[in-house]
C-alpha cells in the first residue's frame, strides 16, 4: 500500500515538482495551496505524513499543525521552509513537527527524510506511553495495551487496528483503509474478521471510544 502524502506549498512550480518526484517513488500525493485549503483535507483524508510549507496563505503551516496537534491528530510532519533562524526553528519544533527541510533543497534529500520518518512507529508523542483512559494506556513503542498497568494482550491485527485508531483520533476511517491496512496482497480481507476485531477492542476499552458510522467506517473518539 503506497503511503499517502499532503503537500502543502503555495509556489505551483514547486509544489509540481515535488509531487512528480514523489508519485515517481511510489507515494501518493494531494496537493493544497493554502492553510485552509490544507486543513479542509485534513478532516477529509487520512494521510501516513504531512509536507507543509511555512509560509502560504490564509493559515501558515506553523498555526495549521498546531491546530491538529490540538486535535489530537499525531501524522507526521515534515517543513519545508526559506526559513533559517533559530527561533524559526524553535517554533517549528513547538508547534509539532518531526523534521525541517530548508529551502532550496535537493529532492533526494526530502525523499531521505520522508522515508526515515515513514519507517518510524507514526506516532508524534512526547512519550512511549498513550493515555486512552484514566486506567488504558497503549505503548506506541511496543504495540502493547495496558489496563491498569497490566498488559492485555490483543492479536496482531487488533493491535494493529488499535494503532490506526490512535493515529486518527476523532477522524472517520473507511472500511476500504481499515481493510488495505490490515490485510496484506496475499491475504482475503473479511469484514467478519474486521467485526470480530472491533468488538474485542470495544470489551477492552469501552464500546463508546469506537464509533461505527454507517456506510462510511469507524471513528476513535475520547470523549
Amino acid at each position: 500500500m503506497r503511503a499517502k502524502i499532503l503537500l502543502l506549498e503555495d509556489d505551483l512550480t514547486l509544489s509540481e515538482t515535488i509531487l512528480d518526484f514523489l508519485e515517481e517513488n511510489d507515494f501518493e500525493v494531494i496537493p493544497a495551496y493554502d492553510g485552509e485549503e490544507a486543513s479542509d483535507i485534513m478532516y477529509e483524508n487520512i494521510f501516513d505524513l504531512f509536507l507543509l510549507d511555512v509560509n502560504v496563505p490564509l493559515l501558515n503551516g506553523f498555526e495549521l499543525l498546531k491546530q491538529k496537534r490540538a486535535d489530537g491528530v499525531q501524522t507526521p510532519a515534515i517543513y519545508i521552509t526559506s526559513l533559517n533562524s533559530i527561533d524559526s526553528l524553535e517554533e517549528g519544533y513547538k508547534s509539532g513537527c518531526d523534521d525541517y527541510i530548508r529551502k532550496p533543497f535537493v529532492l533526494k534529500e526530502l525523499l531521505f527524510r520522508i522515508e526515515n520518518i515513514l519507517k518510524r512507529a507514526f506516532f508524534h508523542a512526547t512519550r512511549e506511553r498513550i493515555a486512552i483512559s484514566d486506567s488504558i494506556e497503549y505503548d506506541a513503542e511496543s504495540n502493547l495495551l495496558y489496563v491498569d498497568s497490566v498488559q492485555v494482550q490483543l492479536n496482531a491485527k487488533e493491535a494493529t487496528l488499535l494503532k490506526l485508531f490512535l493515529q486518527n483520533k476523532e477522524e472517520v476511517i473507511s472500511h476500504e483503509r481499515i481493510l488495505e491496512t490490515l490485510w496484506s496482497y496475499e491475504e482475503t480481507p473479511s469484514e467478519n474478521a474486521l467485526r470480530t476485531y472491533i468488538k474485542n477492542i470495544r470489551k477492552i476499552i469501552g464500546k463508546e471510544k469506537i464509533v461505527s458510522i454507517k456506510k462510511l467506517g469507524y471513528r476513535f473518539t475520547q470523549e
